[in-house]
């Protein structure tokens, strides 16, 4: 009895000389930080045990941290696409634009209704056809210039070759200055605003579009353009990136002397835009896309081996941008694979698998009744976007001008009556 109580004596005792240090150092602790036990580091054993006792349950007395949403990934491409900045570029002259210009606003402006339009064309006397554009949702800048001859330069000479192109190495040059033309405008609309485009649509106002164009056509880091009329490089008719690769790819001009020093010589418009992508290390893909380049030149037909075949606008493709008329089809089904099967893939070859490719007999000029050929194939809307068009009065041009010019940031052209009266006369 007496060892038990002199052993509970001396625990009272030794108690009692322990509580006072541990007392004033969880009093220091407590004063010193917002987390009770991040001044004990030497006691981490003790710091353990009177944290795991005084911290209370975090199911009792405190919310969880919250947790981020995932990702919505119901949101379709489409979605995210019309949050991002577009740019859509067209380029070219205005030759058969009552055909094609409503289809570019229906299956590329109306499908990304927030991208920002940018027209970059000659000035000539089917100028007047872009009043059809007032309808496009939002337009950032326009120019239509007065076109000049462009000093050919030594390199130019060198790595530019005449052959094949209409008007030579001076048609070369002045299709590239239509297309790096439209990148200025771009550049010049982005700093005026203060912000970066995050993709840039390039395509040619004579292109006639059948189909949308979706958002698996938009691949971040690689440059997209269609398969087929490569001519030994890339099919150069449509070409789809963000900033960085498309200012690589819309470069036309600014880095032939580039493709000089690198010893590229004789090259096509196809060739040379293969250039450009690979010495600037630049990745680029091939996809099938709806559309065809409407053309009024005349093509042998059959077509020999190195030689163009000419697509019927209402085939059911994607025809990848080949080039097309409004025709009653000379050639389909087992024809369009003996013709095709002949020619050099890479060369002017296109899809024609699977039934997507009818042909048109087009040594000749279009033939008689095309309109209703035309409007069958792109119905009613395209067809009456046409006939405004051919019936389009003065006063009429004039106003949709106007109206389109309203609503443009930046506009750069003639005076719109002079765009007018050039087309349709004083009437």
């Amino acid at each position: 009895m007496q060892f038990s109580k002199w052993v509970s004596d001396l625990d009272w005792r030794v108690l009692l000389l322990i509580l006072p240090p541990l007392s004033l150092l969880l009093f220091l602790s407590l004063s010193s930080s917002s987390s009770p036990f991040t001044s004990l580091p030497s006691f981490s054993p003790l710091k353990s045990i009177l944290y795991n006792r005084a911290t209370p349950s975090p199911n009792l007395s405190r919310s969880p941290p919250p947790i981020p949403p995932p990702p919505n990934t119901n949101e379709s491409e489409t979605s995210r696409l019309e949050r991002s900045r577009m740019a859509v570029c067209l380029v070219g002259g205005a030759r058969r634009f009552e055909l094609t210009g409503p289809s570019i606003v229906a299956k590329i402006l109306k499908v990304y209704p927030n991208s920002d339009l940018f027209l970059h064309s000659p000035m000539d006397s089917n100028a007047f056809k872009f009043s059809l554009l007032k309808i496009a949702p939002k337009i950032a800048s326009v120019k239509i210039f007065q076109p000049k001859p462009i000093p050919e330069t030594e390199s130019e000479l060198r790595v530019l070759t005449a052959s094949n192109s209409p008007n030579g190495i001076q048609g070369l040059l002045q299709y590239f200055n239509l297309v790096e033309g439209c990148l200025k405008m771009i550049k010049a609309y982005q700093d005026q605003n203060n912000f970066t485009y995050d993709w840039i649509v390039r395509t040619r106002v004579d292109s006639y579009w059948s189909g949308p164009l979706t958002p698996d056509n938009f691949v971040p880091g690689q440059y997209l353009v269609p398969p087929g009329s490569s001519y030994g490089g890339l099919n150069d008719r449509l070409g789809i990136g963000d900033f960085n690769t498309s200012t690589v790819a819309l470069s036309r001009l600014s880095l032939i002397p580039q493709l000089n020093s690198a010893g590229f010589r004789q090259l096509n418009s196809e060739t040379a835009f293969r250039a450009q992508l690979t010495t600037q290390r630049v990745p680029y893909i091939t996809k099938r896309v709806s559309f065809c380049i409407v053309t009024d030149r005349r093509y042998e037909f059959p077509p020999a081996h190195y030689g163009v075949p000419v697509a019927a606008m209402s085939s059911p493709g994607p025809l990848s941008g080949a080039k097309c008329r409004p025709c009653t089809a000379a050639c389909s089904g087992s024809c369009v694979e003996n013709v095709m099967s002949r020619l050099d893939k890479g060369w002017s070859w296109t899809d024609w698998a699977n039934g997507t490719l009818q042909l048109c007999n087009a040594h000749g000029e279009w033939e008689k009744g095309w309109e209703r050929v035309f409007d069958r194939a792109a119905g009613k809307k395209l067809a009456a976007a046409r006939k405004r068009v051919w019936e389009m009065k003065m006063k009429q041009c004039v106003d949709d001008f106007e109206e389109m010019k309203r609503r443009t940031a930046i506009w750069d052209t003639p005076a719109v009556a002079e765009i007018c009266r050039v087309g349709l006369g004083s009437s």
